[in-house]
């Protein structure tokens, strides 16, 4: 099993950046495909982006690409998620996901396990 545990969340302006991370523990992340979501009240969760095991191929929901960027350091067993050109329809609850299935995942059924969020609040 692996632990999930996000950081770097916070209130920031629109147009501004945040780099959340997403620090492991249990297994070595490096066996895992990694995964971000985030939810809005009243919203389902959506899918942010995905890594392979290699950091080989990424994936984007189509809200975030050419503003978001996911990376993952298997020495230090972190992924992280680099945010730029903030949205106000970008606050959410945003959320970590892992799976030991190879490939990217797009669905929030494809993840095993999951952190307990943090809060991005971008004000207009």
């Amino acid at each position: 099993q692996v632990q999930l545990v996000e950081s770097g969340g916070g209130l920031v302006q629109a147009g501004g950046s945040l780099r959340l991370s997403c620090a492991t523990s249990g297994r070595t992340v490096s066996t895992y495909t990694m995964g971000w979501f985030r939810q809005a009240p009243g919203k389902e969760r959506e899918f942010v982006a995905s890594i392979m095991r290699d950091s080989s191929r990424t994936t984007y929901g189509d809200s975030v690409k050419g503003r978001f960027t996911i990376s993952r350091d298997n020495a230090q067993n972190t992924v992280y998620l680099q945010m730029h050109s903030l949205r106000p329809e970008d606050t959410a609850v945003y959320y970590c996901a892992a799976t030991a299935e190879w490939g990217v995942r797009v669905g929030v059924d494809g993840y095993d396990y999951w952190g307990q969020g943090i809060l991005v609040t971008v004000s207009s």
